[in-house]
């Protein structure tokens, strides 16, 4: 079941729709008579919980300004234009279903297409009836999508462009999405904290930058990488925190004064806990989150230079890497894989030896049928690394 909903300009309408999950049917009932209140820009629009990838979710207070202004930005810089049309696999409570996806769609006069739950043979078939132009989702929706479309091919011809759904996209998940659909990926870095877009990549970079970066801030928006430890902006192309200041920025986490002065220090920048680069054209690079930074031995390993290795082989469809506690290095790499083909650990690791230092190969390995997803479908990463824990420890250096 899908329900449509279309963006008009030139009346609001006189009945909100409304689906009943038990029924699956649509029902109707009147809008409030009288005019829409006045808001200041600037105050509370909506609380969202982070999604808790690493830790215990917050709920981060959004404001009008930050929601409304960042959708209708993100949605510029990807391209969106009256007449799109969206089927939207995000729920509501999502920063990117209900911001670009929907804030977004509606200030670009578009139409979404509302499923009652992700599902991706559904969600094909309702990008094929509607003639959708715009796909997307979250890896692990993209990743589905990807097998249903090899299942059961359907007409798509009237893609346009495919979206992300507010976490990473490995390159060679970018890559299989552009050649699938024939359509290019716009990349997005974004958190629930800074109203969700903070950089984004354009329709119009090359391939590469499509796949590899997180493209360049949005208008309005300044990012800078910082140095963990001194918080002093770094050269281009060195790893620190990645930092955005402006009108994006939350107003803070509900009741939680000192979480929100660790998040957003005395000049408004927002820590947005992310180790990332930047090049001297703007374009950034993540690196991974810098509570998931693996320290073995005194050196730091970004898991995420290490998942984009293992993503690119043929028998991984998808891939976390995640820091196990060990008594003599501190930390190893530990990996956890959903194989797509029949493969050893012994095969993997050979491959990431041969791309990798030594001691960036994971040591640890763990094969699994399905990750342990959040509500919002981003992997628990959390929750990973105490699965490989309980394995056993690694005890003897190497």
């Amino acid at each position: 079941m899908g329900g449509v909903l279309r963006a008009a300009a030139w009346r609001a309408p006189d009945r909100v729709a409304l689906i009943d999950p038990s029924q699956r049917e649509w029902t109707y009932g009147p809008l409030p008579d009288g005019p829409l209140p006045e808001v200041d820009a600037a105050s509370p629009a909506q609380i969202l919980y982070t999604s808790g990838t690493t830790g215990r979710p917050k709920a981060a207070v959004l404001t009008h300004r930050g929601l409304t202004n960042n959708a209708r930005l993100a949605a510029e810089a990807i391209g969106l234009r009256a007449g799109d049309v969206l089927v939207n696999p995000m729920p509501y409570f999502h920063v990117a279903g209900c911001g670009p996806i929907t804030l977004g769609l509606v200030q670009t006069l578009g139409t979404q297409v509302v499923m009652p739950r992700f599902d991706p043979g559904r969600a094909l078939e309702l990008t094929e009836r509607y003639r959708g132009t715009v796909i997307g989702g979250v890896p692990t929706m993209l990743t589905a999508l990807l097998a249903a479309a090899a299942r059961a091919p359907r007409d798509l011809s009237s893609l346009r462009v495919a979206l992300p759904g507010g976490a990473t996209v490995p390159p060679e998940l970018v890559r299989q999405v552009e050649a699938e659909f024939g359509v290019p990926f716009t990349l997005t870095f974004a958190q629930t904290e800074s109203s969700c877009s903070i950089t984004v990549t354009r329709p119009s970079d090359t391939a590469a930058d499509r796949a590899e970066t997180l493209g360049r801030p949005l208008p309005q928006t300044e990012v800078k990488i910082a140095d963990v430890a001194t918080g002093a902006t770094v050269p281009c192309g060195t790893v620190g925190e990645i930092c955005t200041r402006g009108y994006l920025v939350m107003d803070g986490y509900l009741g939680d004064p000192e979480a929100t002065a660790a998040a957003i220090d005395a000049e408004g920048w927002l820590h947005t806990g992310d180790l990332g680069s930047m090049d001297e054209r703007g374009y950034c690079r993540i690196a991974g989150r810098l509570k998931e930074m693996i320290i073995r031995g005194g050196e730091n390993i970004y898991p995420r230079e290490i998942e984009v290795v293992l993503a690119s082989h043929p028998g991984v469809a998808e891939a976390a890497v995640v820091g196990v506690p060990d008594r003599f290095w501190g930390e190893v790499v530990g990996a956890v894989i959903r194989p797509a083909l029949d493969v050893a650990k012994a095969e993997l690791a050979g491959y990431c030896r041969e791309r990798l230092a030594a001691y960036k190969t994971p040591v640890r390995w763990l094969f699994t049928d399905a990750f342990p997803l959040t509500s919002t479908g981003k992997i628990r990463k959390d929750v990973l690394s105490a699965q490989l824990a309980e394995a056993g420890l690694v005890s003897a250096p190497r």
